[in-house]
């Protein structure tokens, strides 16, 4: 093998592993930075005991089917999340369309979830269902 023959395949290797490492959902992360990540912080882990976490988050992965409702509508409760209560209120995000929160949520669960993709079908009947309770 020549010397040449080792650059491409070190160029091959490179584009393969850099392609594997790029965030699939770019428009979910710029919503991310732009409505969430000054509460929740641009890596997920929260604000104190102010808000909670998303990265390794335990309400994240057991409350999948509501977050395009928290997202869409806010949450006024309080939530236990890894054990921690926060009850500061979360406003909603009521100008995000559909296709939005679905890139919102894929891009959390992409970072810190589950790797779970969500379909815009599942969201669209989520919020219908969550719309109905309001």
């Amino acid at each position: 093998m020549k010397v040449c023959d080792f650059g491409i395949l070190a160029g091959l290797f490179v584009l393969l592993f850099s392609r594997c490492d790029r965030n699939p959902f770019p428009q979910g992360e710029r919503l991310y930075n732009a409505h969430c990540a000054s509460c929740h912080m641009e890596d997920g882990t929260g604000l104190v005991a102010w808000y909670p976490p998303l990265k390794k988050s335990d309400y994240l992965l057991k409350n999948q089917s509501m977050l395009p409702c928290i997202i869409r509508f806010g949450l006024e409760e309080s939530i236990t999340v890894n054990g921690v209560v926060y009850d500061l209120p979360m406003d909603g995000l009521r100008q995000l369309d559909e296709a939005e929160i679905n890139n919102l949520i894929n891009f959390i669960s992409y970072r810190w979830g589950d790797k779970r993709f969500v379909q815009p079908e599942t969201i669209s009947e989520q919020l219908t269902e969550c719309s109905e309770q309001e």
